[in-house]
């Protein structure tokens, strides 16, 4: 006989991991049902901090997912990464930990007329969530970071803060950013971002926190398997009652709650029937309920990097990355205690999230609805991020050793106003999605990417930076228009902060598939709390925001069912 619970979550990333998790510790110890795809991740080697930006490349960690051809981007296919086992997406990210504007979580209580979502109280629950260690290095001044203590929380699962260590030229770094004009920001995750920072990473002492963290102890009352993939939702009478896993079915009494991500919760919806009918008759798949919106509604953040060969010395980078047995004896001294240089290249970034006057003079930003002007004018609400001393040489084939002493800077494109979708082709539940975010597409995005790239400018070709440069490794032809959006169309990549597709919002919204409670509008016993519920794409890197939204829907459930 298969076994029942009360709650059965699907999905162990962020959101489903918070959720899980808080249900479990609920008073009244429910009986909690975790699933997850892929595997245990439980080797400690997977959490080496300076190799966050490899591990996404662990074939074993990662669905491998890309990107349609993307029409705006000259047809190019682009990689759209998921971490596949415990932990989700946050066991191969990059480790930033942002929590974005507080505008963005009053925008997100507007649309949805909830005030729980209203950064007062999503701030509290990211408080709960983390352990914030906020010491900087010895010598490195507080105009460079400087957190109140009333901003975090002390006694979370997740350890977050700043790397013990910082490579040498990281300060010089910021002090050229503040000389071009852009202000220094002593904590980016105040609820106002503007401003240049450094990152608050998701890691401490070396070591990775991953939403595996979130299940220490696993408490007795919350049984969680891996390697079981959800194809598909058991339906009885209009009610979701349980979830299929490879032929074994697992039942839930009161809820259950996908937790799979933007790109495969809709997925599991589908292949249970509910979706776009056009879309599940095509594939001879039985209309349960039709939503249109659902696999609508795709947002992500995207971005390009500029790359420059620096003089000789100008960082220690070379000495480090140029030399296997110097990487091998680092890799054995982070074995014994967490330190040296794995927990120190490329482990604090600088970050800085900026508006832009140039973008709200423009005619495509005048051109946009009055709500989106609004709250793109918010106190708050950044236009685009830059992120300093990124390792590109693990991302670019062949990348040559005699130009590892390099400076490259990734800049974002923030609030795009196009829409991509999340199509079936395929009647196989076990065949993905197609994804197609349309990079580009909307005249405000293009216009936002040529106007950020040029203001990132400020910064590269002040004389401070500048005269540390010996050639361009990667960077427009010109600052033209055409030149500077050729570049975004040629180098774009995704940021994988891939959001909005089972839209929450009010009932009578004809894009939301969920309500305010993360409940499947028209289906019982179903919910959504993972971040393809977000109305807002938070102005971020966004697993901060996919802790929280789980956590959210917990709280949700326990008040609801007096747990």
């Amino acid at each position: 006989m298969a076994s029942k619970y009360d709650f059965i979550v699907v999905g162990s990333g962020p959101a489903g991991s918070a959720t899980a998790s808080a249900l479990a510790r609920a008073a009244s110890h429910p009986k909690v049902l975790l699933l997850e795809a892929g595997s245990s991740n439980s080797d400690r080697n997977l959490r080496v901090d300076g190799k966050r930006w490899l591990t996404f490349q662990n074939q074993d960690m990662n669905w491998g997912y890309k990107t349609t051809p993307q029409i705006h981007c000259n047809d190019r296919q682009i990689d759209y990464s998921r971490g596949k086992g415990m932990g989700g997406s946050s066991a191969i990210n990059f480790g930033v930990y942002s929590v974005g504007a507080r505008g963005d979580y009053d925008e997100w209580a507007r649309i949805v007329g909830d005030d729980a979502f209203q950064w007062t109280s999503m701030q509290e629950r990211f408080k709960s969530l983390e352990t914030f260690h906020g010491n900087l290095p010895s010598g490195i001044d507080k105009k460079y970071a400087n957190p109140k203590p009333s901003d975090h929380g002390s006694s979370g699962p997740l350890h977050v803060g700043f790397a013990s260590e910082w490579e040498r030229d990281l300060p010089a770094m910021l002090d050229i950013f503040e000389g071009a004009g852009f202000p220094l920001n002593p904590d980016h995750n105040s609820g106002n971002p503007i401003g240049m920072s450094v990152f608050i990473n998701s890691t401490h002492r070396g070591l990775r926190s991953t939403a595996a963290d979130l299940l220490v102890p696993l408490p007795d009352n919350l049984t969680l398997l891996v390697e079981t993939p959800v194809q598909r939702l058991i339906l009885k009478d209009n009610r979701a009652v349980g979830v299929e896993s490879n032929g074994k079915s697992y039942f839930a009494s009161k809820e259950v709650i996908l937790a799979a991500g933007s790109l495969d919760t809709p997925k599991i919806l589908m292949h249970s029937g509910i979706g776009p009918a056009d879309q599940l008759e095509a594939y001879n798949i039985p209309i349960v309920r039709s939503v249109p919106s659902i696999g609508r509604g795709l947002r992500d953040h995207c971005f390009v990097p500029l790359v420059y060969k620096r003089v000789e010395g100008g960082t220690d980078r070379a000495a480090f990355y140029g030399d296997e047995k110097v990487m091998d004896a680092a890799l054995d001294q982070w074995n014994q205690d967490g330190t040296g240089p794995w927990a120190k290249f490329a482990c604090q970034l600088g970050v800085g999230w900026f508006k832009l006057d140039q973008l709200v003079s423009s005619k495509e930003f005048k051109d946009l609805p009055a709500d989106e002007q609004k709250y793109l004018l918010g106190e708050t609400v950044p236009h685009y991020e830059i992120l300093t001393h990124f390792p590109v040489h693990w991302f670019i084939p062949e990348f040559p050793q005699s130009s590892l002493s390099y400076s490259c800077m990734l800049v974002f494109l923030y609030n795009a106003q196009t829409r991509g979708d999340v199509l079936l082709q395929s009647s196989d539940p076990d065949a993905p999605l197609l994804f197609d975010p349309n990079f580009l597409a909307h005249p405000y995005d293009q216009r936002a990417a040529i106007e950020s790239l040029r203001d990132a400018f400020r910064v590269l070709k002040s004389d401070a930076y500048a005269k540390d440069n010996i050639a361009e490794l990667a960077a427009p032809k010109s600052e033209s228009d055409e030149d500077l959006l050729e570049y975004w169309r040629q180098n774009v990549s995704s940021s994988w902060h891939m959001t909005g597709t089972v839209k929450m919002g009010k009932p009578e919204d004809s894009d939301a598939a969920v309500n305010s409670k993360f409940q499947l509008m028209g289906i019982d016993g179903l919910r959504v709390a993972d971040l393809s519920v977000a109305p807002v794409l938070a102005n971020c890197h966004t697993q901060a925001v996919a802790y929280a939204t789980g956590l959210t829907c917990a709280e949700k459930l326990i008040e609801e069912y007096e747990l």
